[in-house]
């Protein structure tokens, strides 16, 4: 169910990004517009970051099997790590062309359409900015909340074409590769968060406060002491593994029982959790 709202989530918000995307680069290219066609380039690359978060969520809905006993959840991390590394290409791409454009001395044109166009395109990544990065919160997904940011660094950029379109009209072409230039650098800071907050579960970051849990832990009655706490895995999908001490004459199977308990009181108290595994220990045993 939820990777079915996630994909239909994409879905919608492939088809309004080339939309959008393709506004900017008719007329960018139309009017020799440096800073509009990086804009429309950046949009075009917020689909592109669609599909493969789409590739990905179909990879990571396989179930676990011998070869992936933990599941393929982080395929998904995988094509949130591309859409970072698709923004780096994005800013090489930006800047070689800026360059190129500054050499040639191209003389963009500025338009009243110019400017509806760009408040259009904006007004429709707002919405979508607002409605993607909401469901990757409520689904916990890190590919809606990474691609939220990518369309949200649409915005920015936007209003960098806006000033420069305006420098333009008021008689400095030159602001148009400097613009091209400041959207880069715009794209390659957002591509750095993205990147920071994937590399977290491909290294297994822990996802949870081991006292916090240590604290549900300990609320169960026969648990004597809880150590060795350690989670890892994406937010929406945290594998935890943990050792509790029980009495020495607890019998195997109550100490099962209260293992049991002990893995149900976790999934309750935290959102997320896949699956816990709890070593019995008698007391006093290292």
């Amino acid at each position: 169910m939820r990777t079915q709202e996630v994909r239909w989530v994409l879905w919608a918000v492939l088809g309004l990004n080339l939309l959008v995307a393709l506004a900017k680069l008719i007329y960018g290219v139309a009017t020799a517009s440096l800073s509009m066609q990086a804009d429309g380039f950046h949009s075009l690359f917020d689909g592109v970051s669609n599909i493969v978060g789409l590739t990905g969520l179909w990879l990571a809905a396989a179930p676990p099997d011998d070869v992936h006993p933990y599941g393929h959840k982080k395929y998904e991390t995988l094509a949130a790590a591309s859409i970072g590394a698709m923004l780096l290409g994005t800013c090489v791409y930006l800047l070689w062309t800026s360059y190129a454009h500054w050499q040639g001395s191209v003389q963009p044109q500025v338009t009243r359409a110019s400017f509806m166009i760009m408040l259009g395109t904006m007004a429709i990544n707002y919405g979508v900015m607002r409605w993607e990065r909401g469901k990757g919160q409520a689904l916990r997904s890190e590919i809606l909340v990474a691609d939220s940011h990518h369309t949200g660094s649409d915005l920015l950029t936007s209003c960098s074409v806006l000033a420069g379109l305006v420098a333009v009209k008021l008689g400095y072409p030159a602001m148009d590769p400097i613009v091209a230039v400041v959207i880069a650098a715009i794209i390659a800071r957002t591509a750095w968060s993205v990147l920071v907050e994937t590399s977290q579960s491909l290294t297994d970051m822990a996802r949870l406060d081991p006292e916090q849990v240590r604290a549900v832990v300990l609320r169960n009655a026969g648990v004597l002491d809880c150590h060795k706490i350690r989670t890892r895995g994406v937010p929406h999908h945290i594998f935890v593994d943990l050792s509790v001490h029980v009495s020495a004459v607890m019998t195997v199977g109550d100490s099962h029982d209260l293992a049991h308990r002990v893995e149900e009181s976790i999934k309750e108290q935290f959102d997320g959790v896949a699956e816990v595994i709890v070593h019995v220990e008698p007391a006093n045993c290292g």
